[in-house]
């Protein structure tokens, strides 16, 4: 009897270790799974914590990724009068403009027993590329005619209102959105993980 009694008691006493090397073992297969989700989206490792161990450090061999890519179109008129003369330009504007990560910040995976967290930077504007420009309008006044200071004012000018276009489209938004899906897409139904975008400054 007393035999017996020992052996129940040691089999209950090692059912704690058992159930914590199981939880690690699942926490560690989370950790693992989201690291090569990150890895395929991004090109970039994630820093991975597992019940406070680190287990991988970030590293990535690009500085941005960029999720979202759209056309824009912009067209600006300018008209100067001076002593009665007038000259007009009017010049038409396309553009590229990209939106996603910058990976020089923080990306990071925290597998607790509670909790998974994906932690990373808001998506920003990563960059407005002209592609071509059209010119509409190019009259010089009798004696008012266009410099190339009028011209390099213009194409300035276009350009920020490419950018402030692409900014009201919120295709920032777009690309955290598309993060999101993609990384849902590659893990499944992981339970109880959650993506957590924090501000960090833009990128240069």
């Amino acid at each position: 009897m007393i035999a017996a009694a020992v052996f129940v008691f040691n089999r209950c006493a090692s059912l704690p270790g058992r159930t914590t090397k199981e939880t690690v073992d699942q926490m560690e297969r989370v950790g693992r799974d989201l690291r090569d989700a990150i890895v395929q989206i991004a090109q970039l490792q994630p820093r991975v914590t597992i019940n406070n161990r680190v287990y991988f450090e970030q590293t990535s061999p690009i500085a941005e990724l960029a999720l979202i890519s759209q056309k824009l179109e912009v067209e600006h008129e300018f008209l100067h009068t001076w002593a009665g003369s007038t000259k007009r330009l009017r010049l038409h504007g396309t553009y590229t403009a990209k939106a996603g990560f910058d990976l020089r910040q923080e990306f990071s995976v925290t597998v607790a027993p509670e909790m998974t967290i994906v932690r990373l930077p808001h998506a920003q504007i990563l960059g407005v590329e002209q592609n071509a420009i059209e010119l509409l309008a190019y009259e010089n006044g009798f004696w008012n005619p266009i410099s190339g200071a009028d011209v390099q004012a213009e194409l300035v000018t276009l350009g920020k209102l490419a950018r402030d276009r692409a900014a009201a489209r919120n295709l920032s938004a777009e690309a955290e959105e598309s993060f999101r899906a993609q990384l849902k897409g590659r893990i499944g139904n992981t339970p109880l993980v959650q993506v957590i975008f924090y501000p960090a400054p833009k990128s240069d």
